[in-house]
Formats: C-alpha cells, sequence, structure tokens
C-alpha cells in the first residue's frame, strides 16, 4: 500500500512525524483545517518532466504555484512539463493528489520553493494515500530529500 511505503519511507529517513488521515477535500482552506496547519504550510509535491523517463519533484506551498520562467531558468532549460496523471504514478509509485517525495519509487531531485525552508516549520506532505497527510520539519525534510531551495513559485 503506498501510504505504508510514504511512512516507511519518513521513518527510515529518521524524522520525526505526524501521520494526519481525513476525509476527501475540496479546497486548500478544508485540507489546512483538516491536517491542523495554515494554508502555507500544507504542501504541494508537483512532478515535473524535464525529458522522457527524467522527472523531479517540486515543493510549492499552498496559495502558491510554480513560476515557469523561474524555474526553467533555474535548471537552464527552455522546456518543462507536467506529465499526465498516469506518466505521474509510473514515476513515483504514487496516485495524483496523493504523491510525496518519501518512498517515491525513483528517487527524482527535489526542488523546495524558499517558503518552504523554514528549519522549524512543521509542513505538512501527502501521504501516498488520499486523505493522509505527513507533518513533519521543514528543515529536516529537506535535509534527507536532498532538496535544491530556490525561489521557484508566484502567487497562485
Amino acid at each position: 500500500m503506498a501510504e505504508e511505503t510514504a511512512i516507511a519511507a519518513v521513518e527510515a529517513a529518521g524524522l520525526d512525524y505526524e501521520v494526519k488521515r481525513h476525509g476527501r477535500v475540496g479546497s486548500l482552506e478544508e485540507a489546512a483545517a483538516a491536517r491542523g496547519v495554515p494554508p502555507g504550510d500544507l504542501i504541494k509535491t508537483l512532478v515535473v518532466r524535464r525529458a522522457d523517463d527524467d522527472f523531479l519533484f517540486v515543493l510549492v506551498p499552498g496559495g502558491r504555484e510554480i513560476s515557469w520562467p523561474k524555474l526553467r531558468k533555474l535548471l537552464g532549460v527552455s522546456r518543462l512539463s507536467m506529465p499526465d496523471a498516469e506518466t505521474a504514478r509510473a514515476a513515483t509509485g504514487y496516485e495524483r493528489g496523493t504523491i510525496t517525495p518519501f518512498g517515491s519509487s525513483t528517487a527524482w531531485p527535489v526542488i523546495a520553493d524558499t517558503r518552504v525552508a523554514e528549519p522549524e516549520r512543521p509542513i505538512s506532505l501527502g501521504g501516498g494515500a488520499h486523505g493522509v497527510g505527513l507533518t513533519v520539519a521543514a528543515g529536516e525534510a529537506l535535509t534527507a530529500l536532498g532538496a535544491q531551495v530556490a525561489d521557484v513559485t508566484t502567487e497562485g
């Protein structure tokens, strides 16, 4: 089960974490309330395709979205795209809406927006299943993931 994979990966990384389980939600605000965090601490894990079979994760705070010009400049590429749901699942082992870099079937590179990187800040990431979130300390999580931190988002 994907939820167990995500939890096992967080444990293997030696992180303190809390699992929050809730039903399906219809908005960022509902999800944040269900997980007990402010909307900006609810972190979307987006899968971005650089080339065929070459992906990366971008961690985006709630209320923000990827700035494609900033991300392309950071990566030194002229084209990036979002894969369809089936391709994202094949690349990560997770369904859209549940994706987390923890326990992904491939350890793709991780880029975290600068707004995610406050060390002691508790953030909530996808937990591998719908309605499951993993709350971890931002700094420890980014270190465990080997994340590159950069300004890659814009107001959503």
